[in-house]
């Protein structure tokens, strides 16, 4: 088991160096890493929002408006189909998904059908495993009606088609704003999901994002006054629009579109050589120039629109034909509004509206918090680990602490080979790992003591210590991982981050704690040649402990019991603190530009704004602030707008340091995501358990977990602290580390059932629960020196969720022993004896 071959223990070195080759770009500033020579491997992590600023927008396209869209254009193909057929009809209308229109001529109706048969044609899709769909089918519930109804399936086809086209939309516009690597990715069915790095002006982002766009160049109706079809009925063909003045301005528009933004080529920012006033120039393609100059040749001294989303931007005369296939769009533009509109009509109209249904914007000042916090964090919850490792083992624990260096490169090197994005709970991943990374030490150091005491030499004691400690290393880190894959699958954003450092740490620690401290160990026994083991500085739990754990249990029993039955009264009776990402609205974090925060100007300013309910809270320092928003009962349009008028409103005296909106669609999602996770692994998990144990040992592992989950939300009730999607990852990994725990201990009575086939289940679960306590302590101890580390120094961001995950460790541990071990006795794993009890090996039963 120690013995390493020369290509092994080379290869294991190679891979080693190759992991701080891939992790030193990180240490080096960009700008010295690009002097560096090509062959350099050069890149770094990709920092995610949170650290580096910038803004996470989800967009979801209405589909309603889509429908809507589809209806009128329908309406106006069945039109035009049937007047270039001279076929006279009456009663086109439309509404839901339906078009109807009635035949004059009943003797019509087969020529009518036969005009219209386009529209009920099979429409060619490869998103389709028959190739093609129907859009509309036909049916004529009374003579000369005909009705056309649009199918399922053409929705579907035609919301992703939409989405499709929207996504090269946004795509265009994100990347004509000059932003460094944004991300606009399809999600699902109707959303779009826009990561834009770096950003300064978010509301810029989603005035762009959010603006249909649909430029059209129509004439102006001067048949009747405007304000006479006002008061009236405005002339057939035509419809009342107004400009984007303040206040607007009535025009009477003729719904004959002459050309749109579609034969587009080029727009520009630009300054009218007159006025020198900012203008919108634009070029059409050969098609658009045709019509538009045949269109002003017949209408020279009448007024023509130019029309952005059924708004009016200007309506000039045409004094001469406009023959070029150029022009100018002029109306009270600022230099950044010209611009804004040349970005739109050069990336093109989106099909349909889309909708911000979530938003996550985090300024760059916050990001540079984060990521000092975080190091400060990092550099002490090592020094504390480290520390720890080397009082409670002496020069093993330096080994395990440079197989802890290791661990942390290899997950550093990991994610910069795989461009990994780095969030601040990813930070707080690696922190934790580097505290449960230590536990697969532990477990062989301890290993190897026990069997030293029982007379192995100190190379027999190495050696069985790393064998017998394989099968619980890889129990215990499948359990976490399971939990881990879930919250990837369903987590989003700095979750999944989280989610991804912490499943390369639970990788990692297997080969650095089997392998390389294998091979560390290996090399010392054979040049120092020990005659015994190395002594440690301090003994926390001393060899040989028989504590009765077993009679305990009725206490223990009763006490989990009224916890819990306390923690779901606290649920159903107490207002858990649900953050935004459960219950909808909005997060706004603010800091003073000068001096502190006047909470109760704040208060004030905001309860004038007519949003609903408003919580304004100190948060970190004085400077900073909290502002809660509750949901708007008008939707996800209403939640951005509570944001324009608290920004309106404090942006003056104060920075916005970070912004999170989630509409009601979105908070709803996210709720029963969260369920979700967690009963899917504890299902994965009990799976698992059940393969490698028995069955009682699965259900009490489930119902120790259950237990935890219980008590921490609780622990939520009691204290109040904000309840969020990263809470759920804080409970998906007390999951994964509790069940750690438990494997330890039943991996051992497991063991023990073997070794000693008569004795009674209680003094088996006594003997193995005190030959892993030292572990059990150890691994606790340093888990929670890394996660103070975190609550302390980390930062509120991450606050919430080291808290939860420090009351989780503690109760985890508790559970392991006091809940999951008696369960099996419950669960009469083992009958009591008839024979008097078989002694364990060296000390007798423990009596319970």
């Amino acid at each position: 088991m120690l013995y390493f071959s020369r290509w092994k223990a080379i290869l294991i070195w190679l891979a080693v160096a190759v992991t701080f080759v891939l992790a030193a770009p990180n240490l080096i500033p960009a700008d010295t890493l690009a002097k560096l020579p090509s062959w350099v491997p050069k890149k770094q992590m990709t920092l995610g929002l949170d650290l580096q600023g910038g803004s996470h927008i989800l967009l979801q396209i209405d589909q309603n408006d889509l429908i809507k869209d589809r209806l009128e254009a329908s309406r106006d193909e069945i039109r035009t189909l049937l007047r270039d057929a001279k076929i006279g009809y009456t009663g086109l209308s439309g509404s839901g998904r339906v078009v109807q229109v009635r035949i004059r001529d009943v003797a019509q109706v087969d020529a009518a059908k036969e005009a219209l048969k386009g529209l009920v044609a099979p429409i060619t899709s490869g998103l389709f495993s028959g190739g093609t769909i129907t859009e509309w089918t036909e049916d004529e519930p009374e003579p000369g009606l005909l009705r056309f109804t649009m199918t399922d399936a053409g929705v579907k086809y035609r919301s992703s088609t939409a989405l499709t086209q929207s996504i090269e939309v946004v795509d265009r516009r994100v990347n004509e704003l000059g932003t460094t690597e944004p991300i606009v990715q399809r999600q699902g069915d109707d959303r779009i999901v826009v990561q834009v790095p770096g950003l300064q002006d978010p509301q810029r982002l989603k005035e762009i994002l959010g603006q249909t766009a649909k430029l059209t160049f129509q004439m102006v109706d001067q048949t009747m006054p405007v304000q006479e079809a006002i008061n009236g009925r405005p002339p057939a063909g035509s419809s009342v629009l107004y400009s984007k003045d303040d206040p607007p301005v009535p025009y009477l528009i003729e719904n004959r579109v002459i050309v749109s933004g579609e034969n587009l080529t080029d727009a520009q920012a630009t300054f009218n050589s007159q006025t020198n006033e900012p203008v919108v120039s634009f070029r059409f393609d050969s098609k658009g120039a045709t019509r538009f100059g045949q269109a002003t040749q017949q209408n020279v001294g009448k007024l023509f629109a130019i029309i952005l989303d059924n708004q009016v931007i200007s309506a000039p005369q045409i004094r001469e034909p406009i023959l070029g296939g150029t022009g100018q769009i002029s109306g009270n533009f600022t230099a950044q509004s010209a611009n804004d509109l040349a970005v739109l009509l050069r990336a093109g109209a989106l099909p349909a509206t889309l909708t911000v249904v979530e938003e996550r914007t985090v300024g760059p000042g916050l990001g540079q918090d984060s990521i000092q916090a975080g190091k400060i964090a990092g550099i002490i919850g090592s020094i504390l680990v480290v520390g720890f490792m080397f009082v409670a083992y002496g020069f093993l624990g330096f080994l395990a602490n440079i197989a802890l260096a290791v661990h942390v490169a290899m997950i550093v090197g990991l994610l910069s080979l795989l461009g990994a994005t780095l969030t601040m709970p990813g930070i707080a991943g690696i922190v934790l790992t580097i505290g449960m990374a230590v536990d697969s030490n532990v477990l062989i150091y301890e290993r190897i003591r026990e069997e030293r005491r029982q007379g192995r030499s100190v190379i027999q004691a190495i050696d069985t210590g790393f064998a017998k400690a394989l099968a619980t290393i890889v129990d215990s880190n499948v359990t976490s991982f399971i939990a881990t894959i879930v919250l990837f699958w369903l987590g989003s954003g700095p979750v999944k981050g989280f989610a991804v450092t912490f499943a390369i740490g639970i990788l990692t620690t297997v080969f650095t704690a089997f392998t390389f401290t294998r091979l560390l160990v290996s090399i010392w026994l054979r040049r120092a040649k020990p005659k015994e083991l190395p002594r440690a500085p301090v003994t926390f739990v001393k060899p040989g402990t028989k504590f009765p754990f077993m009679g305990l249990r009725r206490w223990t029993f009763a006490l989990s019991t009224l916890l819990s039955i306390m923690s779901v009264v606290l649920f159903m009776t107490v207002d858990i603190n649900y953050g935004v990402d459960f219950k909808g609205g909005s997060t706004i974090e603010v800091q003073s530009k000068s001096g502190p925060a006047d909470i109760a100007d704040i208060r004030g300013k905001l309860s004038e704004l007519n949003i609903g309910d408003v919580q304004v809270q100190q948060f970190g320092s004085p400077t900073d602030v909290l502002i809660r928003v509750a949901a708007q009962e008008e939707g996800d349009n209403a939640e951005q707008s509570v944001i324009d008028k608290v920004r309106a409103e404090l942006q003056d005296k104060y920075e916005f340091r970070r912004v999170e909106v989630v509409g009601p669609t979105v908070s709803s999602e996210l709720a029963t995501q969260g369920t979700i996770g967690m009963l899917v692994a504890l299902v994965g998990i009990l799976i698992y358990v059940w393969f490698r144990f028995e069955w009682q040992f699965a259900v009490g592992a489930i119902v120790a977990t259950v237990h935890d989950i219980v008590m921490t939300i609780g622990f939520f009730c009691i204290t109040g602290i904000e309840f969020n999607q990263s809470s759920i990852a804080a409970i998906l990994t007390i999951i994964g580390y509790s069940l750690n725990d438990t494997i330890v201990v039943y991996d051992r009575v497991r063991e023990d059932l073997r070794k000693y086939k008569k004795t009674p289940m209680p003094t088996i679960l006594n003997t193995a629960i005190n030959e892993t306590l030292s572990r059990t302590t150890l691994t606790a101890v340093t888990t929670i020196l890394a996660l103070l580390a975190l609550v302390l120094f980390g930062g509120e961001v991450i606050r919430s969720f080291t808290l939860a995950m420090l009351f989780g460790v503690v109760f985890g541990t508790y559970s392991s022993i006091f809940i999951a071990a008696p369960l099996l006795i419950l669960f009469k794993l083992r009958q009591a004896p008839d024979a008097a009890e078989e002694k364990p090996a060296n000390g007798k039963a423990l009596t319970t």
